[in-house]
């Protein structure tokens, strides 16, 4: 089975595990992720999201910019300067 088959044959369930597994870099038994393993689970996860039209604040990696506490109104937040602190 091909990656493309493999998305279109995903379960909810299988969706909700892989992202659980992303989110806390192990599997349900316990076992941990590898850097290439939790690269795959992502792809499957945004491919999921993007083929079954999941909403795009209910999406991983969504941030809402219209809700930051910082804005000040401006409505050009790339033209704001950063403030780095030691």
């Amino acid at each position: 089975m091909n990656f493309e088959k493999m998305i279109d044959n995903m379960s909810p369930e299988i969706y909700q595990a892989l992202k659980r597994g992303i989110e806390l870099g192990k599997w349900p038994d316990g076992r941990p992720l590898s850097s290439e393993q939790r690269e795959l689970c992502m792809e499957a996860v945004i491919r999921f999201e993007v083929q079954n039209n999941v909403p795009e604040q209910q999406r991983v990696g969504y941030i809402d910019m219209s809700r930051c506490d910082s804005h000040d109104g401006d409505s050009n937040l790339d033209d704001q300067p950063i403030k780095w602190m030691n």
